[in-house]
């Protein structure tokens, strides 16, 4: 790996990279311009992604598929078992508990949490929901790295405290709130109604811009 910053749109882009090469067989050559066209950005952006981790291509041809899906597969660090954690057995956290995403390989839901009585005990996808006083103890019996939050604002750091304490190095947020972590925490946060008001806002724009456009 690197030991300078990639940055971090890069990243997603390896990830959308990995997910146009799993179409295709492992044997075979695709060059940069053939990735490219499939992830809709440019030869050049490809191969300077790729070249923060290496040279992968074939000179003059392009990349070995198998050869590449493994690198990126190891870039990513998916080329392992995630074991995940998920608090808040609400709506939104059962949906993703039937997300199909987290039902690969590399990433599994291991445990999951709530602080409703009535659904401590039960089964979701196949897993138990245990009490969050439980979250420490468990999370570290079953080395969890990772904790996915989807419980509500107010409740949310006391639950985060407890992830961490029992050894959680990342965290995806959907809830809606500013949550206080050490800065080794690495934090993702998902919030759908910011990014709701940001299309409408983009949306609103240019239907103002058409109108005002109509005008003259």
């Amino acid at each position: 790996m690197p030991g300078f910053k990639v940055p971090e749109i890069t990243i997603q882009r390896l990830s959308i990279y990995l997910r146009a090469l799993k179409k295709f067989t492992d044997e075979g050559i695709l060059s940069s311009q053939g990735l490219a066209r499939l992830v809709g950005t440019t030869a050049a952006q490809v191969r300077k992604d790729l070249a923060y981790f290496g040279e992968f291509g074939i000179p003059g041809q392009g990349y070995n598929i198998g050869k590449l899906k493994q690198e990126i597969r190891h870039i990513l660090a998916v080329d392992k078992e995630w074991r995940l954690a998920l608090v808040g057995a609400g709506k939104l956290g059962t949906a993703l508990l039937a997300y199909p995403g987290f039902k690969r390989e590399e990433f599994k839901i291991i445990a999951v949490f709530d602080n409703d009585p009535k659904k401590i005990g039960k089964k979701v996808e196949g897993i138990t929901i245990e009490p969050v006083e439980k979250i420490t103890d468990i999370l570290l019996e079953y080395e969890v790295k990772i904790g996915i939050l989807t419980t509500p604002a107010d409740v949310a750091q006391s639950v985060v405290d407890k992830m961490i304490e029992g050894g959680v190095r990342g965290i995806l947020n959907f809830a809606p709130v500013h949550l206080k972590i050490p800065e080794k925490i690495k934090l993702k946060n998902v919030d759908l109604s910011m990014e709701l008001e940001a299309l409408s806002y983009f949306l609103a724009k240019e239907a103002k811009h058409r109108k005002a456009k109509g005008r003259t």
